[in-house]
């Protein structure tokens, strides 16, 4: 019998040991087989037996007690995920150990988007993974707001939006009578509920004042140098291309760490969509002919009233206006009993002699000459080198393919493309497999499998890891600036 008990008691305090049971619990229990087995040789107290007996379960439990996982994640940080990226979405919580929130996310008939949450977001951090899609970028949009919005309406401590990829960054400028549509998405993103985003390498730096909210917006950079140093074999002897004028920093940067040569490409002619195109309207109404033209006695009469104003005046009420001198005009404004008004020239430098105004020849706004690119041509010597074109995001390829064959000209034996975010649009695999281009590196910042099974010249570099630190100090209360040690705004 002492056997038994013995071997239960053991028994018991392993689990205590472990961690199943407390060890009030374990106490209880070998009292009450000891009670139940030899009643005779351990009598033990009937307060004693009270005080061991087993706590009824709790109900009341603290919202952030260890007790209550929920199999979603143990802390307060709560991480969703769209259907735009979730291969990136599961990597970053597999980082931060931590699961997605279940969500049930869909369309109805008419292709509205449909929310629901599966638990509860009071008073949590939000974590919300949404890249800009290739397929459809405004699906990508409207889910980010609606779970945004959900996460508001559902009392969320604070929402983070993490944004790889920020669509509509390339338009952040005025083109013709169009809008700065970034600037529209950022009141929309920040009006859904977000209180911070995390995004990285932006088109134009100047985004981040279009938000009412701080961004983060990290850097690639490292990661790429890393993979120029470690899977480029004789990189020492690679030079950095700009592909146009407008990415003569970023190539000088990344030129400065690797310590190598640079060169740009010059001359390339530029398309409706790039952000210098600037053209005047080729039809319709120019504003020419508003408002309707004055005949030709009153519009001499205007503008003979109009350029000589300051030097023409009248002496009688009746007289002809007419040349006058300096003192003249002073003589007449004393005859009218009114002070003579000077003008600041006058002023400053005595009066100002009609001759030396100069007439350009022209009665309305001169024209602008068109501008002439001239032929392509590389500024700089990539004669036997590897070419490394650099540039944040690949969406047309044209540009680079055109890049390609003229550096292959002049003499590179490789050529790698370098960027951020791949779209890929189109018919890019096509064009990059029959390309001069040996291998296009990007990060997976946006999902491009497709793409890559397409064109095997096509390489991920994983920034995971980037994403995931910086959510990780930002719920830390931690400084991010770790994370852009020696990075500078040309990155």
């Amino acid at each position: 019998m002492l056997l038994f008990v013995s071997y239960h008691s053991c028994k018991l305090i392993h689990l205590a040991l472990v961690g199943s049971l407390s060890r009030l619990d374990v106490f209880s229990s070998i009292g009450r087989a000891l009670s139940m087995r030899v009643p005779s040789l351990l009598p033990i107290p009937a307060f004693i037996l009270a005080t061991l007996r087993p706590r009824e379960p709790q109900t009341d439990l603290p919202l952030h007690s260890p007790l209550m996982n929920t199999g979603v994640c143990n802390g307060d940080i709560m991480i969703l995920a769209g259907n735009s990226h979730p291969a990136l979405a599961q990597l970053i919580a597999e980082r931060l150990d931590r699961k997605l929130v279940e969500i049930q996310i869909g369309k109805f008939a008419n292709k509205e988007t449909q929310l629901e949450i599966m638990h509860s977001l009071r008073d949590r951090d939000v974590y919300i993974l949404q890249t800009g899609g290739i397929m459809d970028v405004n699906n990508s949009i409207m889910e980010l707001l609606v779970m945004a919005y959900a996460c508001k309406t559902s009392s969320a401590r604070n929402i983070i939006g993490v944004i790889p990829y920020l669509p509509y960054s390339k338009q952040s400028k005025m083109r013709k009578r169009g809008c700065i549509v970034s600037k529209l998405l950022a009141k929309m993103m920040c009006k859904a509920g977000l209180t911070h985003i995390i995004t990285m390498d932006l088109h134009q730096k100047e985004i981040q004042g279009f938000f009412d909210c701080p961004v983060d917006n990290l850097r690639a950079s490292p990661f790429l140098l890393n993979y120029i140093v470690e899977q480029i074999p004789d990189y020492r002897n690679s030079v950095i291309v700009a592909k146009d004028p407008a990415s003569c920093k970023r190539a000088t940067s990344y030129a400065e760490r690797l310590r190598v040569g640079i060169a740009v490409i010059h001359g390339e002619a530029k398309t409706r969509f790039d952000d210098d195109y600037e053209d005047a309207d080729e039809d319709g109404d120019d504003g020419r002919t508003s408002p309707p033209p004055l005949p030709a006695r009153q519009q001499g009469r205007l503008h003979s009233s109009v350029s000589m104003s300051s030097f023409m005046e009248r002496s009688e009420p009746g007289a002809e206006p007419g040349p006058v001198t300096a003192a003249a005009a002073a003589a007449a404004a004393l005859r009218r009993g009114r002070p003579r008004l000077r003008s600041a020239a006058s002023v400053c430098f005595g009066e100002v002699d009609p001759s030396r105004i100069m007439s350009v020849g022209v009665t309305g706004v001169p024209m602008q000459a068109a501008k002439e690119k001239p032929p392509i041509s590389v500024v700089g010597d990539v004669g036997g080198r590897i070419a490394i074109m650099v540039d944040d995001m690949i969406d047309d390829v044209r540009s680079f393919v055109a890049a390609a064959e003229m550096l292959k000209e002049r003499g590179a034996y490789k050529i790698y493309v370098m960027a951020t975010h791949g779209l890929l649009s189109a018919d890019a695999p096509r064009l990059i497999e029959e390309s001069a281009i040996d291998e296009v590196v990007v990060t997976n910042t946006v999902p491009h499998d497709v793409q890559k099974i397409h064109c095997h010249k096509i390489k991920t570099v994983d920034v995971s890891i980037l994403l995931s630190e910086a959510i990780r100090r930002l719920h830390n209360k931690e400084s991010l600036s770790y994370l852009f040690r020696n990075i500078t705004m040309e990155d």
